[in-house]
């Protein structure tokens, strides 16, 4: 085996160990109502992200679009990125205020559920990262289906309907 090819390995191995130890965030309150509005944007500035890049592969998926791999690994990897950051940005507990939010307030009862399930995400999206490069448009369908199975899953413990 080159030695390109270990660095590669090594490297894959060491993405799939760090997303399977994600840290359960701590929560804590927010500081002011300002601090509470800034911290609700950012956290849903991350899940529009998650949903731009989940629905044109969701679409693909589906047989609405053509099936076009090289956005389907972009976009897994950036679901992946995305997915190791739920937690963080769910850390600041906002329901003292009054803000805009969908959210529950099992976000911040419930920290080591949040964490299970934003790491079937990450898990989830790198299954797709690697099922991709195999081509085959059958596995794929399969691997996008089990990101959108972890994304609604979250959804019925942690948003409202």
């Amino acid at each position: 085996m080159s030695a390109m090819k270990k660095v590669a390995l090594g490297m894959a191995a060491a993405l799939i160990t760090s997303t399977a130890v994600m840290s359960t965030a701590v929560a804590s309150e927010a500081r002011s109502e300002k601090h509470a509005k800034q911290a609700t944007e950012l956290r849903q500035s991350v899940f529009k992200l998650l949903a731009s890049n989940i629905g044109p592969m969701g679409a693909m998926a589906r047989g609405k679009m053509p099936m076009d791999k090289a956005v389907v690994e972009k976009n897994a990897t950036r679901i992946n990125q995305l997915s190791m950051m739920i937690t963080d940005y769910m850390a600041t507990d906002t329901r003292k205020f009054k803000v805009n939010t969908e959210a529950l307030a099992s976000n911040w009862t419930k920290p080591e559920l949040l964490n299970e399930k934003a790491n079937a995400l990450t898990m989830a999206s790198a299954n797709l990262m690697k099922v991709v490069k195999s081509g085959d448009a059958k596995a794929i369908k399969k691997a996008i289906g089990g990101i959108g199975r972890t994304c609604g899953g979250c959804h019925d413990d942690f948003k409202q309907d």
